[in-house]
């Protein structure tokens, strides 16, 4: 996380949450200016289990693409996990269209301590940013 926030510092990244009124984040996520050429990617989109379906992702999404036109970047891009599949139909509301896939890969904390390498595959969407 140290690694990110100083990424966020040079302008490379920014990272917003939806907070309620007293403060309590219900969701975030962040957009990475360095990739792809051209473009920038929003990751790291997450809203509470409890509160999701209730219009926070849209919120979240909505802002974070202003902070790409404000720099007057193009296009947006995510990735989704192809065995999370319900993420996809907020994207694909919110106009993102798949234009290919990747492979993906991560380590995961286990409960008993260790550590796991999780691959899928990643399909990647797009959406333009007019000006």
């Amino acid at each position: 996380m140290e690694r990110e926030l100083e990424r966020a510092r040079r302008g490379e990244a920014d990272y917003l949450a939806v907070c309620t009124p007293s403060g309590q984040p219900v969701g975030f996520g962040a957009v990475d200016y360095t990739k792809p050429v051209g473009g920038a990617t929003l990751y790291q989109l997450s809203v509470l289990a409890h509160l999701q379906s209730c219009g926070i992702g849209t919120i979240l999404i909505g802002a974070l693409e202003e902070r790409i036109r404000a720099r007057g970047i193009p296009f947006a891009e995510l990735g989704i996990d192809d065995a999370s599949p319900r993420p996809r139909r907020l994207y694909e509301r919110l106009g993102y269209v798949v234009s290919g896939s990747e492979t993906g890969a991560w380590d995961v904390d286990t409960p008993d301590g260790s550590v796991t390498r999780y691959e899928t595959t990643i399909t990647l969407l797009r959406k333009p940013l007019p000006s």
